[in-house]
């Protein structure tokens, strides 16, 4: 069927509506079974009673009948007209072979043969019947001093009716049993679902930046363990960021130094670059830009090191991206570079100028390095984002690499095989900006073709 669940359907459920189906389930188990067991035992021991009622009743109305027909000359019509059984019960009465009845609702096409077998053979016998007014019992009594057998036929449509209202009071009970254990599995899944709700937030908000995120104290004996254990994790991982962000930053200070003695050096040998012989001058080239390479990655080591180390931003202001990226095309002198921009206002973002610059500057550069340079940078609002879009005029990025090239030190397939300049951490610098901030940074096909490179970040209320 199609509207039915198959397994896939029910994990693909939350843990939430789970718990809730499973107390409603038990709930309804468990009243089910109860109900049953009730339902059964109470119309077992009525029956028993008004089986127990009735043959009684059908002993004292044969005796009756017994003893007036003990009276000579007594036809058994006669009396049988005027005997009046209790609660409205019928009389059928078969002697020297005739069938006499005191209603004409009831006769002897009523009484089961199996009935009339016992009761001809001496023995007394209870049958449940169908008549025309509903279900009943009959009982038969043989009359061996009257050779008269005596069968009384009383009715059990209230017993039925009981049964009935019992029967709809015990379902009901079940029904409001399952709505209050379904009521009990909402408030449990609350209680059950609020820890590990705490503790995906607290692992947002330090997926974003916010390493001081820690799970608050707890007095439940079975969360100290975990809350305890979630929180030496984040200080571990904290204390490793940490440590890792001081290396780089240390590695990168102590670099400066030698490396500002190699420019000096090199800058004093270009100044004399007529003295020196062919290649002399060739190898005096490979040293300028090998070591213009080495400055931009040490510069990029440490605004990684500095991203790293500062986490959440502590010193944002409204940031218009219109205008950022404006004055990034003017000084880096891209005038022909197409420039599509929303007005101001609507593409205002909270976050570090520095940092956003440093971002869009290197999504200009890497299209300079490795597709031709830029074709269009667009500034637009979408919503409550604003996206910053460079398209460039490269062959474009495989699938399989667009998300790889966001990473630390990853570079292109193209790139590494025609050595182009660049440690591949330009792009990593734009992602983790971006990041820091809130927002994302992809890549896609440009309409135009080529590639284009997405920055998002989250817009202020305009």
């Amino acid at each position: 069927m199609r509207g039915a669940l198959g397994p896939g359907r029910l994990r693909a459920r939350g843990l939430r509506v789970r718990i809730v189906l499973g107390f409603a389930g038990v709930t309804l188990l468990v009243s089910v079974v109860l109900v049953a067991t009730t339902f059964f035992l109470a119309r077992n021991y009525l029956l028993d009673q008004r089986e127990a009622s009735l043959t009684r009743q059908a002993f004292a109305d044969a005796n009756v009948l017994n003893s007036r027909l003990a009276t000579a000359g007594t036809e058994v019509g006669d009396v049988l007209g005027e005997l009046v059984p209790s609660g409205g019960a019928d009389v059928v009465v078969h002697a020297d072979g005739s069938w006499y009845s005191s209603s004409l609702d009831v006769g002897a096409r009523d009484v089961p043969t199996a009935l009339s077998d016992i009761v001809a053979g001496g023995e007394a016998a209870t049958v449940p019947i169908e008549t025309a007014e509903g279900p009943a019992l009959m009982v038969g009594v043989p009359l061996r001093a009257a050779g008269v057998e005596f069968y009384e036929a009383a009715p059990l449509t209230e017993l039925r009716q009981v049964l009935r209202t019992l029967g709809a009071v015990l379902a009901a009970g079940a029904a409001a049993a399952t709505a209050a254990g379904a009521a009990f599995g909402v408030w449990a899944s609350r209680r059950t679902i609020q820890p590990l709700e705490q503790v995906a937030a607290a692992a947002t908000r330090i997926a974003g930046g916010e390493l001081t995120t820690r799970l608050p104290a707890t007095d439940d004996p079975d969360l100290v363990a975990i809350v305890a254990g979630f929180n030496s994790m984040v200080d571990a991982l904290a204390a490793r960021i940490d440590r890792d962000a001081r290396f780089v930053g240390d590695v990168s200070h102590e670099l400066r130094s030698p490396l500002t003695t190699l420019v000096t050096s090199v800058e004093v040998l270009a100044a004399r670059r007529d003295e020196l012989s062919p290649r002399g001058q060739q190898a005096l080239t490979m040293v300028e830009g090998e070591l213009g390479r080495f400055r931009r990655t040490l510069d990029d080591l440490l605004q990684l090191a500095r991203i790293d180390g500062d986490g959440a931003l502590d010193h944002a202001a409204p940031v218009s991206m219109s205008e950022l990226v404006r004055e990034v095309l003017a000084h880096t002198g891209r005038p022909d570079v197409r420039f599509d921009a929303a007005p101001d206002a609507d593409t205002t973002v909270r976050g570090d100028k520095t940092s956003l610059e440093r971002a869009v500057r290197n999504l200009l550069d890497n299209a300079d390095r490795h597709a031709g340079g830029s074709r269009a940078v667009h500034v637009e609002r979408r919503d409550d984002t604003v996206v910053v879009t460079v398209d460039d005029e490269g062959p474009g990025v495989e699938t399989e690499d667009r998300e790889r090239i966001f990473e630390r030190f990853a570079r292109g397939p193209r790139a590494a095989r025609r050595s182009l300049p660049g440690a591949g951490l330009g792009l990593a610098i734009v992602a983790e900006t971006a990041a820091r901030h809130g927002g994302a940074a992809w890549c896609s096909d440009a309409p135009g073709g080529g590639a284009r490179f997405s920055l998002s970040l989250p817009g202020m209320p305009r």
